[in-house]
């Protein structure tokens, strides 16, 4: 059975909302953040050498990334489901959304986490992280222009990566109702839940 390496308040999350979308049985193998700094516990090292999540195996191969693992799953579970037909006109936009998200998106959400570890040391910073945010979300907000979904008229995996992105943005998602209905959307749909129930408290959902 497909095994997914799950570590709490991490992207990992989407993989499992992923799977039961898809339907695909699975497994979880929990991981707990280390406290008082909420790194991954070095178990997963074994699992494979960067020691991050999420991380899947699945008939005898192991895979990193949550990119990847959509990828992935989409193409070995999907039946034609969850991305555009690679002749459509609609692909490559499924693609750039899809890369986009960690890519572009989460950068400067990461920078804002560390910076905010930093105090005043990196009030120097700041602006330009806030203005980085700003503009990626501003360009979300356009593109999405009131659509259910950020690619065709159906969940794809282009909305998997997106929404952790929504969610991570916390209060800075304000200023988007766009974004924040399309978050609030997607988390309303049974197959999130359901992850929700079987990978434990999320924390990122409610910020």
């Amino acid at each position: 059975m497909l095994k997914v390496h799950h570590l709490n308040n991490s992207r990992s999350q989407r993989i499992l909302w992923l799977l039961e979308e898809l339907g695909t049985p699975y497994e979880i193998v929990k991981y707990q953040r280390m406290t008082p700094v909420p790194l991954a516990p070095p178990e997963l090292k074994a699992v494979h050498p960067l020691g991050k999540s999420p991380v899947i195996e699945d008939d005898g191969r192991v895979i990193a990334e949550s990119g990847g693992i959509v990828d992935y799953l989409i193409e070995a579970y999907g039946n034609g489901k969850f991305r555009p037909a690679p002749a459509s006109a609609e692909y490559w936009d499924y693609v750039q959304w899809l890369h986009f998200a960690e890519g572009s998106a989460m950068l400067p959400l990461l920078m804002a986490l560390y910076t905010g570890m930093l105090g005043d040391a990196a009030a120097p910073l700041r602006p330009r992280v806030d203005s980085e945010i700003a503009n990626h979300l501003g360009f979300m907000e356009s593109r999405l222009g009131g659509h259910d979904f950020f690619v065709g008229n159906t969940l794809t995996g282009a909305d998997i990566m997106l929404v952790f992105v929504v969610e991570a943005a916390g209060d800075r998602l304000a200023p988007y109702p766009g974004l924040v209905k399309y978050r609030d959307r997607m988390q309303s749909r049974p197959a999130y839940k359901r992850a929700l129930d079987k990978g434990g408290p999320y924390q990122l959902m409610g910020r």
